[in-house]
């Protein structure tokens, strides 16, 4: 590891939940938080660009409007103070999103995602948008419009996609929070790489309104944290039903911060063996036993699962999500909002607009999405994968009548190098392999970062449990985080 790299390395910034616990008793004030971390940002970010914008001004302003309340005697809530990094493709009031793209250049929603109020609600201040694959389409942020993140732990190394800004800010000390958006495995894949905590929740238990959309049926935002605990304060910060995404779940989201302390005591936790073996690296492999041994020795019953239909996930996900693309961007054409290129005719326009804006990676989706809705194509391709992910729900069903939780690797390697696979894009979409299953399944699941690689790179071990069971998830991280061996 470089001594650059060394550098941008955020080890020994304190956790969110102890900001937050100095703010609220006074010990240091918001202020004082957010200048630390701007000034971290400007720092590092030079060399790391993890932000596409740094909004240092209302920063400051809503830290002092949080020191004035504190002194006032006023309960800030559970992350007063705590500097939050939130990925460019959510909505942010007056404040550029952009979901690193040409096409969205110059456009300010006109309100907050419903995660953003929520954050703000909980006293947490934003500190900037950051970089993501255009449109959150990529496993290594190399896709964006403004260029590449890189790893805070080797600057030669991708930091992960498609939230790797978000991702980065964190490991680097930038921000003691993230937000993410996971629809295929961009929130746990870049954790990972980065060795830090990434979640996603069960599908409708946060509220997608104010995410710029992928795929809606499978898109998700997340927390991604340096600890396990800091995710769980978010969690229960930004989850629950919310009437204004018709797709949130009607009820009530249990606290997981009061389970931490639970353990895995009686479990049954289950190692996938088709996300075990082949394709997965050594080191990595040695990591997940690492981790199965540590679970087991701290009571949990730990066995060999199957869930077969997972070895089609990458297949039946690359057509899912393409064509639930192929329709959401349909809505770029030019005349509503963002780029406009001048033509003689609207469609002349819609396509210069469109060619000009969209980089190739989404030129890519949207034209296998559209081609697999296509007639005499649909039940083919568009159909058959839904068949397919039907059966993969059925197996995770399967096993969950076995297990409590299922445990495998988050990637299948360490972070690799920049530029090493952008030109093969099936490459690329193999490093979503272990993560995807729990996307399609619509079920939670959450990576725990478990030491190194024979490379000195971080490895992510990744626990997946049944829909709506995050307690018994983060009972289990919490136990892992505990236990490394």
């Amino acid at each position: 590891m470089s001594a650059a790299a060394t550098s941008a390395v955020g080890a020994d910034e304190p956790t969110a939940l102890q900001v937050a616990a100095a703010v609220r008793a006074g010990e240091r004030s918001a202020r004082e938080v957010v200048e630390h971390h701007l000034a971290r940002v400007e720092a590092v970010d030079g060399d790391l660009h993890a932000f596409n914008l740094v909004t240092a001004e209302q920063a400051l302003a809503t830290a002092d409007e949080t020191d004035r309340r504190v002194a006032a005697g006023e309960d800030l809530g559970p992350l007063a103070g705590v500097p939050v990094a939130l990925k460019d493709n959510l909505c942010t009031r007056g404040v550029a999103t952009t979901c690193s793209s040409k096409i969205l250049a110059g456009w300010e929603p006109p309100y907050d995602a419903t995660v953003v109020q929520r954050l703000a609600h909980a006293g947490a201040i934003a500190i900037g948008k950051t970089n993501l694959d255009e449109f959150a389409m990529g496993s290594s942020t190399e896709n964006s419009a403004f260029g590449p993140s890189k790893n805070p732990h080797d600057l030669t190394k991708v930091p992960g996609g498609s939230s790797g800004g978000s991702t980065v800010a964190v490991a680097a000390g930038m921000a003691s929070v993230g937000l993410g958006s996971d629809t295929g495995g961009s929130i746990r894949q870049p954790a990972a790489l980065c060795g830090v905590v990434g979640f996603k929740p069960t599908y409708g238990r946060v509220s997608r309104y104010g995410l710029v959309a992928f795929a809606s049926s499978l898109d998700q935002i997340g927390p991604l944290t340096r600890t396990v605990a800091d995710a769980a304060a978010v969690y229960d910060a930004i989850a629950g039903h919310d009437p204004l995404d018709s797709t949130s779940i009607p009820l009530p989201s249990p606290l997981v911060s009061d389970v931490l302390e639970r353990g895995v005591e009686g479990l049954r936790i289950g190692v996938v063996s088709e996300l075990s073996g082949e394709g997965v690296s050594p080191d990595v492999a040695a990591r997940v036993r690492a981790a199965a041994d540590a679970l087991s020795e701290a009571g949990a019953k730990v066995e060999e699962a199957s869930v077969p239909a997972v070895v089609y996930g990458v297949t039946a996900y690359y057509l899912i999500a393409p064509s639930e693309a192929s329709s959401n961007l349909a809505r770029y054409d030019g005349v509503r909002y963002g780029l406009r290129v001048p033509a003689a005719t609207t469609p002349e326009m819609n396509t210069l607009t469109r060619t000009d804006g969209f980089g190739d990676e989404v030129k890519r989706r949207i034209l296998i999405g559209t081609y697999a809705l296509s007639a005499g194509y649909y039940d083919a391709y568009y159909g058959k994968a839904q068949q397919v992910r039907t059966l993969m729900i059925r197996d995770f069903a399967t096993a969950y009548e076995q297990f409590d939780l299922l445990l495998s690797p988050t990637t299948p390697t360490t972070a690799f190098d920049l530029g090493a696979k952008t030109s093969d894009p099936l490459a690329m979409y193999l490093n979503d392999i272990c993560t995807i299953p729990a996307n399609l399944a619509g079920t939670p699941a959450i990576s725990v970062p478990y030491g190194t690689g024979d490379d000195g790179l971080p490895v992510g071990v990744q626990l997946m449990a049944p829909a709506l069971e995050e307690e018994r998830l983060f009972s289990a991280a919490a136990a892992l985080e505990g236990g490394l061996a």
